[in-house]
Parts: structure tokens; sequence; C-alpha cells
């Protein structure tokens, strides 16, 4: 079984400058995954306007904008993913970007992070607390959560307020800041907590760490993804095409003009 780990960035360097050693990366993946199972950690091309995710990193100010502008490059490489013949694709940002419009154009199964994590967590719990890194995200939080009707199921949302480059020579800053975010969340009612923002939580700081810390659990959305796409490869299934009626197209079609 492969299964295609789509990094929203691309990394036309091929170093560590996306914020992390997707070498290191992709092996602890694979811890994650049953045997016979490949992780590959892929990225879109490179496109006009991939500057906009840098410059909104930089002012702190991750609200959504740059995931819109990524999505055609993300659907084009899951189109290539089916082309290639790889099994699944798991969207690796928790944020879910390119999810919808890659359902549409392929028939292998495509898994976003958050939206499996929630029904995850939601499926063992009644109420849920949502860790994520900027106080930016929330309000681009909230709006997938009512566009995945699951805003009724969640407590509140609670930034960490620390993103950008060096984080695991944060990682005890990281790791404190979350411990007290989560026990505020516990006071809320809060029951499990589904951290976003993958550079932080799990590469960084583990969600054990945090659950032995606080006493309520906090999932590893990675390991969720990885264990529900190859669920789903295993049993044959996919999202519902009558969900997703999907289009016929090649990757060749993002690189055309209607025009030319």
């Amino acid at each position: 079984m492969r299964i295609m780990f789509l990094n929203p960035v691309p990394n036309p360097k091929g170093d560590d400058s996306i914020g992390y050693n997707a070498a290191d990366i992709e092996q602890r993946l694979n811890a994650l995954a049953s045997p016979g199972t490949e992780i590959k950690i892929a990225f879109p091309d490179d496109f006009k306007g991939s500057m906009v995710h840098s410059v909104m990193g930089g002012q702190d100010n991750l609200n959504g904008l740059h995931h819109m502008i990524q999505t055609p490059s993300l659907v084009k490489k899951i189109v290539w993913a089916q082309e290639n013949g790889f099994d699944a694709v798991i969207q690796s940002n928790t944020f879910d970007p390119g999810i919808e419009g890659g359902r549409l154009a392929v028939t292998i199964p495509v898994i976003g992070l958050l939206r499996t994590s929630l029904h995850f967590a939601c499926t063992l719990a009644d109420k849920i607390g949502i860790v994520v890194p900027l106080a930016s995200h929330i309000p681009y939080t909230q709006r997938l959560l009512r566009y995945y009707g699951m805003e009724n199921f969640v407590t509140s949302i609670g930034p960490i307020g620390v993103y950008g480059p060096n984080l695991e020579a944060r990682k005890d800053e990281i790791t404190g800041i979350t411990v007290d975010l989560i026990k505020g969340m516990i006071a809320e009612g809060a029951q499990m907590v589904v951290p976003l923002g993958g550079l932080l939580i799990p590469y960084v700081v583990a969600p054990a760490d945090l659950t032995r810390a606080t006493g309520i659990q906090v999932v590893n959305t990675k390991a969720i993804g990885i264990s529900f796409a190859e669920s789903c490869v295993r049993m044959g299934v996919t999202q519902s095409a009558l969900t997703y009626p999907t289009a016929s197209l090649t990757e060749q079609h993002f690189d055309q003009s209607a025009y030319e």
C-alpha cells in the first residue's frame, strides 16, 4: 500500500526551508503505519502566488487565504498521485486544504486530518477542545467547523501563539503554554483535545506528553489520518461518488489554458 502525505507548500529547493526535515518526518510517519504500508511525503509544484504563504506566516496571520491560493496546485498533485499508483492521499496540513477539490478529481481516498480527527474524537467523547497555533487560525477553524457541521461538539478553540522557525528550540515553551491552554479547556468542559498545526503537535511536542501532563487525551492527528487511510484502502472504500461526482481529468489539464 502506498499513501501520499501531501505537504501544502511547494519545496523547489528540496531542503528544510519549509520548516522541517522531510526525510526525518517521513521516517516518523512510516513508524505510525502498518507493516506493508509506505508513506511518501510529496509537495505540490511551485506556482505563482506561493509567496503569499511565507508573507502571511511572517506576519503571524495565517487566516486561510494561503490555503485558498494553494488549492489548484494541491488538486493537481492529487491527480498526479492517482495516475502514479498511490492508493490514497492524506493532506498533511490539519486545516484540510485542497481536500474538497481533490475528492472531485480522483477516485482514490483523499483524507483530511481535521475532519477525520474531529469524527474520531467525537466518537470517543461528547465535547472536544481544539488547540491552534495562532489567533488568526480561530475564525478560520470556526468556519471549517460550520462547514463540517461539527461546531456543536467543540467547547473552545485556543491559540498557542507560537509559530515560525526554530520551533524545536522552543519545545519547553510550547509545551508549557499548551498544557495551560488545555487545562483551561478542561475547565470549559472539553473531554478530549484535537491539536491543529502539525509543525507544533506532534512534530515538536508529542500528544502523549500533553496527555500525561493534563490528564485528558490529546489525539495524534497524523496517526489518525494514516490509520483511517489504511482502513479505507483495505476495505476498498473511498469518498462517495454521489457526494463527490468525479470529473475525468489528467494532470496535464492543470497546465493548459482553455484559450491556447
